[in-house]
């Protein structure tokens, strides 16, 4: 219900009677303001006491959740449109402003337009169009993530193995492929008030940091103010450490496309466990191409690998059992055991300083360690309830939700055949997608909204718990915590209201109601 004063509109209003969200999980019961014209959020009291106005609007939600929209960093499409098709300019455009009006609906004020693996030349074409845009009464499109080309072959999802390739020559093949006008210099670009067509909007990159070429990357990828996640890999502990140490940010889609969790070598997703310090910088870690070599030492093709029982890109298209550990005794050379590695379990550093080396009077070198993000799929198909919740016990603070729906998200399709890609269709059956006539699964159709339902039943947490995984944790991971995610004095006024059961009541982005139920 809305109430308007007497005076004329001044742009302020409050929400009242409802939950606010805070960062640290909890709901609070507590108003809002905000300005409608410039479409911001306000801190009520400095508000007052320098405007000398009160709202001209108040908005009674009748004590439900108001929380900040929804970001979804990795979305392959929805509502009929695939973001990894192009046909022409006014088509691809056309069809990401269709994506960004209905999306709204589950709550969701911020996407990162996913693309796989394209033809090199696609890649101008399309980058170009996935710049930030904000259409009117629509979701803002926050840029691009390029999912590929380097990554595993065994690991390649969805992806099409004749276009996966190394980075032979380091980040000079990354601007080959992506090219320099698509990526950015500096990190002016990260969510300018003023940014508009001509903005650099090259978000996430994700690849195999085993892949030759990549590991050296990595650092300019994220000096750049580009993400970088590590995904579709079979990296060991050791090399996928070295990657968030030469600045990967975040794991895209936890437990698929990588190795199962083994207790010698974890890999990736053992990374949720790491230590707030670890050794420095190992030298010399292997770098892992599509080429394996012989005892001769020639190099030999990697044998092909055929579609397995998942078509969908998330989905491995092997299965594996848990990864047998890959030699790691580079790292250690030249010791005589592990207690001249590590210190004892009761003698634990807990700074670089105090780290030394049983039996030896040099020190050991240790630095600060910062565990990365992750992404979560959660449908309850990609990843079982349990594993879900063991990530989240293990990292709540890193925790990510994503969609990676494909173009067949649409909360009122109904199930049925529906049409997909090079001649291929789906079957849509619930929140499962199967390649036609098979049990192949075939990806995600799940909406944000009930992604973040499940998530609290999953793992136990509050509503408030898994509010935050779908929008401050994306929003630090993207380093525009500032303006998205967040009900900070400043933000972009990017709002949605739920009961609470976390169903979506309504959703305003800049200050203005795009979708209400009815």
């Amino acid at each position: 219900m809305v109430a308007a004063a007497a005076e004329s509109s001044n742009g302020l209003l409050c929400f009242t009677n409802c939950l606010l969200p805070q960062e640290d999980g909890s709901l609070v019961e507590k108003d809002l303001w905000i300005d409608e014209h410039r479409g911001v959020i306000l801190d009520a009291q400095r508000t007052f006491y320098l405007r000398k106005q009160r709202p001209h609007k108040v908005v009674d939600l009748g004590g439900n959740i108001l929380s900040p929209g929804f970001v979804d960093i990795q979305i392959n499409g929805g509502f009929g449109f695939d973001f990894s098709v192009y046909e022409d300019d006014q088509q691809y455009r056309d069809g990401l402003k269709h994506v960004a009006e209905k999306i709204v609906e589950t709550g969701v004020t911020a996407v990162v337009p996913t693309i796989i693996t394209q033809e090199k030349s696609l890649y101008a074409k399309i980058l170009r169009l996935l710049r930030p845009w904000s259409p009117p009464n629509a979701a803002h499109l926050l840029g691009w993530h390029a999912e590929g080309p380097f990554l595993q072959m065994t690991k390649r999802g969805a992806h099409s193995p004749p276009l996966i390739i190394p980075a032979a020559e380091g980040y000079k093949t990354f601007e080959a492929i992506y090219q320099p006008e698509n990526l950015t210099d500096t990190e002016d670009w990260l969510m300018r008030d003023d940014a508009g067509l001509e903005t650099i909007g090259a978000r996430i990159i994700t690849a195999a940091p085993e892949i030759e070429g990549v590991m050296e990357a990595i650092p300019e990828v994220s000096k750049r103010g580009i993400c970088f996640n590590i995904g579709h890999s079979i990296c060991s502990t050791d090399i996928a450490t070295a990657a968030v140490q030469n600045g990967a940010r975040c794991i895209t889609h936890l437990f698929n496309a990588m190795p199962q969790l083994h207790h010698r070598d974890p890999s990736i997703i053992g990374l949720l466990g790491s230590s707030p310090y670890v050794a420095a910088k190992p030298a010399n870690l292997p770098c892992f191409t599509n080429k394996t070599k012989s005892k001769t030492g020639s190099s030999t093709p990697m044998k092909a690998v055929f579609p397995g029982p998942y078509a969908s890109e998330a989905f491995d298209d092997i299965r594996t059992p848990p990864q047998t550990p890959m030699r790691r005794d580079h790292h250690y050379r030249g010791r005589r055991n592990l207690s001249e590695v590590i210190s004892s379990p009761s003698t634990t550093p807990t700074t670089p300083s105090e780290s030394v080396c049983s039996g030896e009077s040099e020190r050991m070198p240790f630095s600060p360690f910062e565990r990365p993000f992750y992404e979560l799929i959660v449908d309850g198909v990609h990843s079982h309830p349990n594993s879900v919740r063991l990530a989240y016990s293990a990292h709540p603070e890193g925790c990510i939700l994503i969609t990676d729906a494909m173009k067949i998200l649409d909360p009122h399709l109904k199930d049925g055949i529906y049409e997909w890609r090079d001649g291929r269709r789906f079957y849509k059956d619930g929140d499962r997608l199967y390649l036609e006539g098979t049990t192949t699964l075939a990806g995600s159709v799940v909406t944000m909204d009930k992604c973040i339902r499940n998530f609290s039943r999953f793992t136990g947490c509050s509503l408030g718990e898994a509010i935050k995984c779908a929008t401050l944790n994306p929003a630090k991971c993207l380093g525009i915590e500032n303006k998205k995610g967040t009900l900070r004095a400043g933000a972009h006024a990017d709002l949605v209201v739920l009961d609470r059961h976390g169903e979506v009541l309504s959703t305003w982005v800049m200050g203005k109601v795009v979708w209400e139920r009815n």
